[in-house]
Formats: structure tokens, C-alpha cells, sequence
């Protein structure tokens, strides 16, 4: 089981995710290489840690590249030029990985 299916629990979640993989794959190589360098910036980086987020996203960041390349426009002048604040701003609400491991490391620990 890969890193997203082990976060994405139910059937339609999957299908849901896969189907956005799709989209991804139909977008021009220009866009279709930002959304994968993107995608594995935002999941090495913490990323968000439940589906809602990752749905909110990813499905985000294909409606914005979907519409960018109809219009023509290049990646930057839909992300701007510094793509990793682009990405931190997606997920600076979300509850990510490192929040769940803080959680988990400081619930682990005996605090008598």
C-alpha cells in the first residue's frame, strides 16, 4: 500500500484520488510537471494528514493548472515565482504529518 492510500481510507476517497491523478496526467507536460514537483514538495514537507486537506489541495491547485492552461498562461503566473510559498500558503491551514508526530511524540511521553 503506497503513502496515499494508507491516508485515504475509504473506496470513494481512492477513486476520488485516482481520478484527480487522471486529471493531472491529461494536463500539457508543463503543468502536469509542476502539479508532480508540487505534489512531492507538499508531501515531503509534512503535507496535510486527512483527506478533506488533500482533496481541498490537490483538487485546488488542478482546477487553477486546468484553467491556466486553457488560457495559456505559464505555471508562475498562476503560482508566482516562488512556487514553495505558493505550496506553504495550500497547507498552512491544514493539520500536516509533523503536527500529528508532534502530537503523538508528546502524548507518548510520561509527564508525571
Amino acid at each position: 500500500m503506497n503513502f496515499i492510500e494508507k491516508i485515504i481510507g475509504s473506496l470513494d476517497d481512492k477513486r476520488e484520488w485516482k481520478a484527480m491523478e487522471g486529471r493531472a496526467k491529461a494536463l500539457p507536460s508543463e503543468y502536469r510537471n509542476a502539479y508532480n514537483a508540487i505534489k512531492k514538495y507538499i508531501w515531503t514537507s509534512g503535507g496535510p494528514s486527512d483527506w478533506e486537506d488533500i482533496n481541498r489541495i490537490f483538487g485546488g491547485i488542478l482546477e487553477l493548472f486546468e484553467g491556466g492552461a486553457a488560457e495559456g498562461k505559464k505555471v508562475t503566473d498562476l503560482t508566482g515565482e516562488d512556487v514553495a510559498a505558493f505550496c506553504d500558503e495550500l497547507v498552512k491551514d491544514s493539520k500536516t504529518w509533523m503536527d500529528k508526530y508532534r502530537t503523538k511524540l508528546n502524548n507518548t511521553i510520561d509527564r508525571d
